[in-house]
């Protein structure tokens, strides 16, 4: 008697598949932490919302970078890509934002104070742009 094998049913196993995802709990929890960072500003402090906002989108990006990018899967240059791309970004933020962010200086020329007056009308009646 002869035996045949019955072929292969399933899909063979891909070593680079990584970690079953429940994506539909990640979008549920990034949808949670929109709702959270939109509502918090409403507290109105100021130093609170700062914090929030920041630590929300960083939780966020750590999410979609992980589980949507699939980061956690890929090779180890690409993490150190990832870190030297942040470090750029926090030196050229270090860089540019003390005189991005001062109110003050020998060339700085201060934007003009809006007031809430009335627009001045023409005295000519005319239209004339």
């Amino acid at each position: 008697m002869s035996t045949t094998h019955a072929p292969e049913t399933h899909a063979p196993h891909d070593s680079h598949a990584g970690p079953h995802r429940n994506y539909v709990k990640i979008w549920a929890i990034l949808l949670g932490l929109l709702v959270v960072s939109v509502t918090g500003p409403m507290l109105g402090i100021k130093l609170v919302t700062l914090i929030t906002a920041f630590g929300i989108a960083l939780v966020k990006a750590y999410l979609v970078a992980k589980n949507f990018m699939h980061l956690d899967i890929e090779k180890p240059i690409v993490h150190w890509m990832l870190v030297a791309a942040l470090a750029l970004m926090v030196l050229l933020w270090a860089g540019v934002a003390p005189d991005v962010q001062k109110h003050e200086g020998q060339y700085w020329k201060k934007p003009p104070v809006a007031t809430h007056q009335a627009p001045a009308h023409d005295s000519h009646g005319g239209g004339g742009h």
